[in-house]
């Protein structure tokens, strides 16, 4: 039923400039404009990314956005240029080795929007 509908993802923001300062300027997406309910947008790929202004905010204690990329290492270094600061674990069931997880069929690394929701990139890797 709902195969073919455009998705949007909604996150919460307490501060709307301080928020687009990190999708725009670290993260480098593209503007796509205010709406007049008060929620911003950006075209990733595509899909939709809304952040709406939560005065009291809350954020997500799982990843509520993974960006797949097409080389993880790249992409690490070039958010991290930009800003962007990688979470590390050592976990016996979750442990980074520079930043990135192997998880199954996908490498992943974390890190966090300035809200504090937990944002990741993740490479998608063939099973031998």
């Amino acid at each position: 039923m709902l195969c073919d509908a455009s998705l949007t993802t909604m996150l919460p923001v307490k501060d709307m400039n301080r928020a687009r300062g990190f999708y725009e300027g670290c993260l480098g997406l593209k503007p796509g404009g205010l709406r007049p309910d008060g929620k911003f947008i950006y075209m990733v790929g595509g899909s939709t990314l809304a952040l709406f202004p939560k005065p009291e905010g809350t954020k997500a204690e799982h990843t509520a956005i993974s960006f797949c990329v097409a080389d993880i290492a790249a992409s690490i270094n070039e958010l991290k240029r930009a800003g962007v600061v990688f979470e590390d674990y050592d976990f016996p069931e979750l442990k980074t080795v520079n930043h990135v997880c192997v998880l199954g069929a996908e490498k992943v690394a974390w890190f966090k929007d300035t809200e504090g929701n937990y944002l990741c990139i993740h490479e998608d890797i063939s099973q031998p």
